[in-house]
This record gives C-alpha cells, structure tokens and sequence, in this order.
C-alpha cells in the first residue's frame, strides 16, 4: 500500500507562505504521495500537532516564527544542527514515537557560506535575534561574527550562547561583511536601514514577497552577492524533504517554483 506522507508548517503569520507549493512540487519530482497544510499556530496548536506527529498521524513539520526555540523545548531530541542553534524549525517521529528537532536553517546557511561568492568573505553581520538569527550565528564557524537587533536587550540575550565578535548598533554596517537579514524588514516593503549595505560584501536576505525586497534589489545594484528568501526558502526545504523521505530534490528548481506561485 502507498504511502501518504502529511507534512504541515505551524507559526504565524503563515497565509503568505510559499512552503505548500513548494513541497507539493517536492513530492510531485519524486513521485511520492502526500500533502503539505499551513496552519496559524500558537503553542498549544503546535503540542497538538507534535501528539499527532508521535502517533504517526503526522510524518514532518516545519515550524516558523514564532514557534522555533519552543519547537526546540518541546522536542524529545534534536540533531546537531539544532542544538548548536537552540532552535529548530523542522521535527519528525523517530523511533518509539520519539520527537526529532533538526534545523535546516543551519543546513542552508552552511551551504549559502561555502558557495562562491561568499566563503571568502571572512566576517558576517547577523541582523536579527530570533530563531534563524540563532542559526545563522551557529553555522559561522571560522568568521568573525557581528550581531545587531533593534532590541539590545534581545541582542546581549544572543551573545551569552554564541559570544559574537561585537554587538553592532541597529543600522550600522560592517565593512566587507556578510550581511544576513533575520528580520521580517521586506516581507512589507520595508528597507533596510541606510548603511547596512553600503559597505556590505554579500546579502543573505531571508524575507520574501511578491517581487523582490529592497534590500535584494539595492545588494545586486552594488554588484555584491547576494541570495534571496525564496533561494534560501527552497534549499531549507529541500533539505527538510530529504531527512523527512530521504529523498533529494534540486533546490534551484524549488526556488525558481517559490518565485512564480
């Protein structure tokens, strides 16, 4: 009998999301059969869901904000990946109903890192101080890492884990930097602060909407790398697709199909 996989993504807000379409292109690559829901949730929404995934009603989720570092409490045991950033945003059943955390976030920043264009440069600015800001800081291992938030409080609360170089004040920019947008700053039209990217060596720019952020668009008229949110969207899932089914799928197909929905 086939197997019918149901995989869902939790947090809100999540109407906007792009990760149904986008799985459902990933089971259809591989032939595979199943459904992906978004579903607005809040914590209590999120332990229902992990009853359903221990019970094998449910085989994946991914959680988004706000729900990452809970995902990360609420699991039974995460992956290396996940601890090293004290939040998850993927979990699946393991053996005896167990609950798996696993942050592919941190999977897709290391593999934005090493790409060309961007492992040469040897500091990042993390822009942000939830949970993919928390991945970001534990995938920059051997560069100089800078953090700035809006909240201060919520930046020193960072660096008792990761101990960056520096925290650097809202709207400064770090010469040559690899600069990583974990905020929702774009996803609305909204800019950047003046600065950020002026002297900016490469753009990882999580948010996404309907066209491209400001802060994409003004990296690629400098000239400098950079990579947008339905890139780094696409490769997370991929790499959350492949420790759900153990099955690969070509992330650059994924991204071009998250850009047309």
């Amino acid at each position: 009998m086939t197997h019918v996989y149901r995989f869902a993504l939790l947090g809100d807000p999540v109407g906007h999301s792009r990760s149904p379409a986008i799985h459902a292109a990933a089971l259809k690559l591989t032939g595979l059969a199943g459904e992906y829901k978004a579903i607005t949730a809040n914590k209590q929404v999120l332990e229902k869901t992990l009853a359903d995934l221990r019970s094998g009603a449910m085989d994946g989720i991914n959680v988004t904000m706000p729900l990452k570092r809970i995902a990360f409490e609420l699991a039974d045991d995460t992956t290396s990946e996940g601890k090293l950033a004290g939040s998850i945003n993927t979990l699946m059943r393991g053996e005896g109903g167990l609950v798996l955390g696993h942050s592919t976030d941190a999977v897709a920043f290391r593999e934005i890192f090493e790409d060309d264009g961007f492992k040469g440069l040897n500091s990042v600015l993390v822009l942000g101080a939830g949970g993919s800001a928390a991945a970001a800081l534990a995938s920059s291992a051997g560069r100089t890492v800078y953090l700035s938030a809006r909240s201060p409080e919520s930046a020193q609360a960072l660096t008792a884990t990761f101990d960056p170089a520096g925290v650097v004040p809202w709207g400064a920019g770090v010469a040559g930097a690899l600069v990583v947008n974990a905020t929702p700053l774009g996803m609305s039209g909204e800019r950047l602060p003046d600065g950020v990217l002026d002297v900016a060596g490469a753009l990882v720019d999580l948010p996404y909407s309907g066209t491209a952020t400001h802060a994409t668009t003004e990296a690629m008229g400098r000239g400098i790398p950079a990579v947008d949110g339905f890139e780094f969207l696409a490769r997370q899932a991929a790499a959350s697709f492949r420790w759900w089914t153990g099955e690969n799928v070509d992330f650059a197909k994924l991204a071009e199909l998250a850009r047309n929905v």
